[in-house]
């Protein structure tokens, strides 16, 4: 009989998890191209292995068309992430296709910096391009 791993299973419904809406506004410039960076330097969520936080410095960086991310609606979707148990790679790939189902930008990438823990720093990148197949949505 195979060991199951504690955390084994615990990612399963992590497409269809139900997060908060992220608000948009109108875009006056949307003919134009353009990008905005947000930086996030205390994004936390719970290590779904061993229940202690993690710690997170997230970069999102994207190019709107029709509407932009509503910033105060941004930060409470971030927050819900603090009682969350996710893997750095997850929480990253859903924030990417949360903004994306969100705001449809041209193109837009997260990144996050997760703290240190046992002598490992993780860089997680995720990016969406329409036009390209390969890591989108």
């Amino acid at each position: 009989m195979k060991n199951k791993k504690s955390y084994e299973g615990l990612q399963e419904n992590i497409k269809t998890l139900k997060t908060p809406k992220i608000d948009v506004w109108r875009n006056q410039y949307a003919d134009r191209e353009y990008t905005i960076h947000l930086h996030i330097p205390e994004f936390t969520c719970i290590c779904p292995k061993t229940g202690l936080p993690d710690f997170a410095t997230l970069q999102v960086s994207y190019s709107p068309t029709r509407t932009c991310l509503e910033l105060k609606s941004f930060k409470y979707y971030i927050v819900f992430f603090r009682n969350i148990g996710i893997f750095h790679e997850h929480f990253v790939n859903k924030i990417l296709d949360d903004i994306v189902n969100a705001c449809a930008p041209r193109w837009a990438k997260v990144e996050a910096v997760v703290n240190s823990r046992g002598g490992i720093q993780t860089t997680v990148v995720a990016q969406y391009h329409p036009s390209s197949k390969k890591g989108n949505l």
